[in-house]
């Protein structure tokens, strides 16, 4: 699945690897109609490389498995073949194939590949930095949003609620905090 690579302007050149501990990849789903139900995933890897042409790309990995949420039995069910499945699919993958900036905003064109089901998506968000971090480290942050229809990856389960309407809605927001460090 590559795709020519799109050519930015003013990012720092480089290979930037995601500061885990730092990092943090969100998802929410509007749940019973009335709220928004929250999770993340603990285990979060990616890189953000920049040539010296300014063409750039961005590949990230969540591990299935990491998912956190605040009921043990639910994070149990979300792990199950009605959700990600994590015995089969320990992986989420997402590699940009294009990435423009205009100022501070990033707009990532990508595909991202859940229970084995590749579909194009588009992300917005904002980078910040460079800046030179405790240890002589150089960091630079992205934030990035997208929202997905889950039922296009496989996550199909929910249940019809008594007076109508459903459970769970199929849009998914997604959001990645990415603290990444130059290598």
């Amino acid at each position: 699945m590559s795709s020519p690579e799109a050519t930015l302007t003013d990012l720092p050149v480089g290979t930037w690897t995601v500061d885990a501990v730092h990092s943090s990849a969100n998802f929410a789903v509007k749940h019973m109609i009335v709220a928004t139900f929250r999770g993340r995933f603990d285990a979060i890897d990616g890189s953000l490389t920049v040539n010296e042409d300014g063409s750039a790309r961005l590949v990230g990995l969540v591990k299935t498995g990491s998912i956190v949420v605040k009921d043990e039995n639910l994070q149990g069910h979300l792990g199950s073949p009605d959700f990600f499945d994590t015995e089969r699919f320990p992986e989420i993958k997402f590699e940009s194939t294009s990435i423009r900036r205009t100022g501070d905003e990033l707009v990532l064109d990508g595909q991202l590949t859940i229970k084995d089901k590749t579909h194009p998506v588009e992300a917005t968000g904002t980078i910040s930095g460079p800046a030179i971090t405790l240890g002589d480290a150089e960091k630079i942050g992205l934030t990035l949003e997208t929202v997905i229809d889950r039922t296009q990856f496989g996550l199909e389960w929910n249940a019809p609620l008594p007076k109508g309407g459903f459970a769970l809605e199929n849009d998914v927001t997604l959001t990645v905090e990415l603290e990444l460090v130059k290598s």
